[in-house]
């Protein structure tokens, strides 16, 4: 359109001959952009009228590209922020029963533990026997101890990226939960979805498996630090099979023919035939920060250590450090 409106103004242009014939040019050139926009040339009035109409039209088509990228622009924006959309904001245990599946759903916060809206900043529940349900530990850090990327540096804890879906939220454990008149409390986990699977890389790209859990756990102490061990079992079960078929119960004891001489097994392979689905232990410590005695609400704050997936026995443990917080109904 630029290029049409140009050659107009081009052809509107008076040409630089002497005499009649410069008149005569002039004209046919006004009778053709006339003619060109349906109209018949009468006098000198309507040549200005069409150069008016012609300037209106070209300041119209500025407006329209601007308009146009401004548009573009504002559509970067919406786009931006909605890939700018961070952690929704945590709700109250009230707040989450009265949503709707719908309305949960793909929000994140499913995955996440109940706030407390009001109470105080301490444990502030009286001495006695209480049941503890609803118990959800959401992690917010996961790290691996594992050797330094630097050369020369002693093993340490070390960032990483998780690998699996939003579902390692544990999640509606219950158990009995006692307040001493020292002060002084003790938990028993007894059932709930008390596991989940998860598998994190570290920074050099080797990804650990492990099965965050608080299986068994007992814990003890001081509402402001209290926790125990408790219970890791084998990220596997004793029916999985590995790729060459071998199995805890079931699949092939030997993967390998024996070879001449009846050696058996080469001590280098023997821990990937021998399956081992031994459970391990994990450490946890649990801390109050905020309670609610009229609902019978507590939160807190937690970090736990335990061990990675040992593949079925052929791999060492790494120690890995869950940090988060969890939420509990004391009745």
């Amino acid at each position: 359109m630029a290029a049409s409106l140009q050659a107009a103004a081009t052809l509107m242009q008076p040409t630089k001959l002497g005499g009649s014939s410069r008149n005569g040019l002039q004209l046919r050139s006004s009778s053709q952009i006339c003619k060109a926009f349906g109209f018949e040339p009468s006098s000198a009035r309507l040549t200005c009228s069409i150069q008016e109409d012609l300037r209106e039209l070209a300041h119209k088509c500025v407006d329209a590209t601007k308009l146009a990228g401004f548009a573009l622009a504002t559509s970067a924006l919406v786009v931006a922020g909605a890939n700018a959309e961070g952690v929704p904001k945590r709700l109250t245990y009230d707040e989450i029963q009265s949503k709707t599946y719908t309305e949960v759903k793909g929000t994140g916060t499913a995955n996440q533990c109940p706030a407390i809206d009001g109470g105080v900043d301490k444990f502030a529940f009286k001495p006695g026997k209480y049941n503890m349900k609803k118990f959800c530990l959401e992690p917010t850090s996961f790290t691996v101890k594992a050797e330094s990327i630097n050369k020369n540096a002693p093993p340490e804890f070390q960032k990483t990226k998780l690998m699996t879906r939003l579902t390692y939220t544990l999640d509606e454990i219950e158990g009995p939960f006692e307040v001493s008149p020292d002060g002084t409390v003790k938990f028993e986990e007894k059932d709930g979805i008390d596991y989940a699977a998860v598998t994190v890389q570290l920074p050099g790209g080797e990804r650990v498996p492990f099965l965050f859990t608080i299986k068994q756990l007992v814990a003890s102490g001081k509402p402001e630090r209290f926790g125990g061990q408790f219970l890791v079992p084998s990220y596997r079960g004793s029916s999985f099979l590995d790729p060459k078929g071998r199995g805890g119960s079931t699949g092939y004891d030997n993967a390998i023919a024996l070879p001449a001489g009846g050696r058996g097994d080469d001590e280098e392979l023997q821990k990937e035939n021998i399956k081992n689905t031994a459970s391990s232990t994990g450490n946890i410590t649990l801390s109050v920060t905020k309670s609610k005695p009229e609902s019978g609400e507590v939160i807190g704050v937690f970090e736990s250590i335990q061990p990675s997936d040992t593949d079925l026995g052929a791999k060492t443990p790494k120690d890995v450090k869950i940090q988060g917080i969890w939420y509990a109904q004391l009745e």
